[in-house]
């Protein structure tokens, strides 16, 4: 019988773990795990809920997590659905950006068996400097970029909350128009008028 490599198997399961993850981002602060966790829910089981902090943004505005489904197939469903409609987060479409996991989102990621990292220093001259300083400005770059993108979503955030607002007021004040007309007989007269029945429920 052959001997299982502990490092292997724990490499294995940890691959399979990836699967079945989900990232999501773009969250609004309010999503805490509980919310995350009854709006998942409909789509599988969720075994578990990992907050990735921002650092790019102090005020952790925005937030990101990695959702653990019971199954691949759930995840590759909590993908395709939110994919194509908004994430509903206390009753408000939120749109949220939902990706397959990578094995770079997870801290506690276990080495890959054979796997071996070296590093040495570079003289000025060395050509691979000049690749590590590139990757330094790209790196800066990003972050620029990734700061503007932020921005224009918290003013898309903004304006959906305004809308929904909007929409939720005029929603009221039909119903508060109708409750009045029932309430002080109105409906009761019109439909007296024209031959109709009016239920009182």
């Amino acid at each position: 019988m052959e001997s299982t490599n502990p490092e292997a198997e724990k490499y294995r399961e940890f691959m399979e773990k990836v699967e079945r993850t989900v990232y999501i981002d773009t969250l609004p602060p309010q999503a805490n795990e509980s919310v995350l966790k009854t709006g998942l829910d409909q789509f599988g089981d969720v075994k578990n809920i990992s907050f990735i902090p921002n650092y790019m943004d102090p005020r952790n505005s925005m937030r990101c997590a990695l959702v653990e489904m019971k199954d691949p197939n759930q995840a590759k469903n909590v993908i395709k659905t939110l994919t194509d409609s908004p994430f509903m987060i206390a009753g408000m479409p939120r749109p949220v950006r939902v990706l397959p996991a990578e094995l770079e989102m997870f801290d506690d990621r276990p080495r890959k068996p054979g796997r071996k990292i070296t590093f040495k220093w570079l003289e000025a001259d060395h050509p691979d400097l000049k690749v590590a300083k590139d990757m330094k400005r790209a790196v800066v770059r990003h972050a620029t970029e990734a700061a503007l993108a932020h921005k224009q979503h918290l003013e898309e955030e903004e304006k959906l909350h305004k809308q929904q607002v909007e929409i939720l007021k005029a929603n009221y004040k039909k119903y508060e128009v109708v409750d009045g007309v029932i309430s002080d007989g109105t409906a009761q007269r019109v439909a007296k008028r024209y031959g109709m029945r009016v239920a009182d429920d």
